[in-house]
Parts: C-alpha cells; sequence; structure tokens
C-alpha cells in the first residue's frame, strides 16, 4: 500500500472513531489508540494534528485529548463586509471576548506603508481573541491611525468588533474594504492564542478599510481556526466589470 494510502486510511479510522464519541468525552490514550489503528504513536500524533487544525480535537496537557463537535459554524458570504459578532448573530451561535491587548506604538514597515503614514506616526493596536463555545476560534489584530479611535472608547464599548464601533459611529463614513485572503502558517504568538502549534496552517485576512474620503482608517490581519469557518462568494458570470 503506498504512503498516501496508509495516510489515508489512519485518517479515515481516526474520523470514524472520533465521529462515535460524544463531544465533551476523552480519546482513549495514544498507546491504545495506535494499538488500535495499527500504527506507531509518532503516525498517529500527526493524523491527531489534522483534526486539531479542524477544531475537533483539544489536547489538555496530563489529562488527555477532548472531542469537539462544533454545533455551529461561521457561515457567510465575502460580498459584504460583517463582522463576526453579526454573522454569529445570524446564525445563533454566541461568542465571547477572550484576551485583548490594546496599546499604542510607533507606525512601521507595512503599518506605515499601507495606512500612508510618515514611519514614527502613533497608531492604536487592537489585539483580541474571540471564543466560541468556550474555545478560541479567532485571532484579531486592527491599527488604525491615531485619532480614529480612542482607547477610553474600546474600555468602554468593546465587545469584540473594532469594525462595529465605526459602523456605529460614523465618522468617518466608511466607503469599502480590500481583503487579500490566504492560507498561512500560524505565527507563535498566534498559536500561542488559539491553542495550536506554530506554523499549523490558518486562513487569514489582511485587510484595508476606507473612508468616503479615501483614507486607510483601518489595517487588519484576521487568523481563523479551520473547521469553523465556511465563507463562500456570489461570482458573476462573463466578462462584464
Amino acid at each position: 500500500m503506498s504512503e498516501n494510502n496508509v495516510a489515508h486510511t489512519i485518517y479515515e479510522g481516526l474520523a470514524a472513531i472520533i465521529a462515535a464519541t460524544e463531544s465533551g468525552e476523552r480519546l482513549p490514550s495514544e498507546p491504545k489508540l495506535a494499538e488500535r489503528l495499527g500504527v506507531s504513536r509518532a503516525t498517529l500524533r500527526e493524523a491527531m494534528r489534522t483534526f486539531e487544525i479542524k477544531g475537533m480535537l483539544s489536547r489538555k496537557q496530563g489529562v488527555g485529548t477532548f472531542v469537539i463537535h462544533p454545533t455551529q459554524i461561521f457561515e457567510g458570504g465575502l460580498e459584504n463586509l460583517l463582522s463576526l459578532e453579526t454573522l454569529a448573530e445570524r446564525i445563533g451561535l454566541p461568542v465571547s471576548l477572550g484576551e485583548v491587548d490594546v496599546q499604542t506604538q510607533a507606525a512601521a514597515g507595512d503599518v506605515a506603508e499601507n495606512l500612508r503614514l510618515e514611519p514614527g506616526r502613533e497608531v492604536l493596536q487592537v489585539s483580541r481573541v474571540i471564543l466560541a463555545e468556550d474555545r478560541p476560534v479567532a485571532f484579531l489584530v486592527d491599527t488604525l491611525p491615531s485619532g480614529i479611535l480612542a482607547a477610553e472608547v474600546l474600555a468602554d464599548q468593546f465587545t469584540g468588533s473594532v469594525l462595529d464601533i465605526l459602523i456605529k459611529r460614523n465618522d468617518p463614513p466608511l466607503a469599502s474594504s480590500r481583503c487579500d485572503i490566504n492560507a498561512v502558517s500560524a505565527p507563535k504568538k498566534v498559536a500561542q492564542a488559539l491553542n495550536i502549534q506554530s506554523r499549523d496552517p490558518l486562513l487569514c485576512f489582511v485587510s484595508l478599510l476606507y473612508s468616503k474620503q479615501g483614507e486607510a482608517i483601518d489595517y487588519s490581519y484576521s487568523y481563523f481556526l479551520p473547521g469553523y469557518f465556511h465563507f463562500h462568494i456570489v461570482r458573476r458570470i462573463g466578462n462584464e466589470i
């Protein structure tokens, strides 16, 4: 049997075990699982990582590996810019705000370039974790020029979405957003926040939000845990612009 066929067989076997296990229940120990599937523990761990990345397994050091069956996923089209909170509300999925870090810093590199700021200009950076079903599923970072949003406003009103605050304030009025979508390896800081391993694959949106005056007012990175998100886009047929 080829290496690919072996991997597929192991994956299917582990998938069947996970499907037959109730959400929140602990899987058998690694030695027992490896024996049951007829593989080495090293091979088993590689297969298990695939399901961890999909959000279907959660390892707790010294306790064991637990099965997670997401009851719902974030689903929506990309034609309209919506916050995760809005998407969650539409499908009735409770979400909460995890660890938040708000700080001012000097603009440099791609931040200065994309926000069209002189290097050294002050910007406000807001990093936070979004939880669904008590599990971290997204890590979001927004960087805004000084004066667009005060740190005090975040302390009073923040529930996780910078976008929703800007829409509600309508100052400045928003016009559009450009978004680049990539599959990336999780940076160390993001991996720690999402309880995954460094360099595990994540879906990443890199976005620029523009005002009606054409000013770039928010440069953001959004990292999403596979398995909890399903995005789609409606596309036209033909060559019309």
